[in-house]
């Protein structure tokens, strides 16, 4: 199957190819006021179907509470707010976003969410958190968000630097499916499609050997099949201790 999957990934590179050239020649660039629009109709069916794996996910945050103070909460990536509801009461949030046309979708979630305390939206990369001090938050949180970065690693980094000590990463991630799977081979065929669809996305990362990698003292980590769209259900889902 492989030869066979690879053949038919070269043949959807080529049907994009002008895509990838106008995209380039920064004729695409619109799209970046476009895409907060989708994601933001988008999010409210994903939290509907993905509610229950949030929430258990999201109960674990009541473990990093610091000794004084609230719960201070840095969300990468953070989209349209899709994650606010599920956070505790009182806590202070920073958000980043390399894509400053999410703002305005971001504030309709701060006024649907006043039980959190909104500090500041930076427009800033994963890869690129200088804005933010080093140690200063008890959790990190990244959701649908290390699929499109350009460098895993590199945000994994800054988000263990941002981290204090005892601090938690929280994800919840698509990844590549089992190589076995129709998944699999179409995850890999239609990414070229997929990839200008989700601004940058990619259904066939090993999301989580970044993960186990990245030097973090505890991974609690769990694989599963989310009820969704069969290009990105295989998921991961868990937090790592600094």
């Amino acid at each position: 199957m492989s030869l066979f999957m690879n053949l038919c990934a070269f043949f959807c590179k080529l049907v994009v190819l002008p895509m990838y050239i106008a995209e380039q020649a920064g004729l695409l660039s619109f799209y970046k006021r476009v895409f907060p629009i989708i994601v933001y109709k988008i999010s409210f069916s994903y939290n509907d179907k993905m509610n229950d794996k949030k929430r258990e996910l999201f109960r674990n945050l009541d473990r990093f509470y610091p000794s004084k103070g609230s719960l201070r909460i840095l969300e990468v990536g953070c989209g349209s707010g899709a994650n606010f509801e599920h956070y505790p009461t009182g806590s202070k949030i920073t958000c980043t976003d390399p894509n400053p046309h999410f703002k305005k979708y971001l504030e309709k979630s701060m006024e649907k969410n006043e039980h959190l305390v909104y500090d500041s939206f930076i427009v800033a990369s994963g890869e690129n958190l200088q804005a933010v001090e080093d140690s200063s938050v008890d959790a990190v949180v990244c959701t649908l968000v290390l699929c499109s970065v350009k460098d895993t690693n590199k945000v994994l980094q800054e988000a263990k630097r941002v981290l204090r000590p005892g601090g938690a990463f929280f994800f919840l991630e698509h990844v590549v499916s089992d190589p076995s799977t129709w998944v699999y081979f179409f995850q890999h065929v239609l990414q070229p499609f997929w990839y200008f669809f989700g601004d940058g996305c990619e259904t066939t990362r090993t999301t989580w050997k970044d993960i186990d990698a990245a030097g973090f003292s505890d991974v609690k980590l769990r694989h599963i099949q989310a009820p969704l769209f069969f290009m990105i259900k295989p998921h991961i889902v868990g937090y790592a201790v600094k």
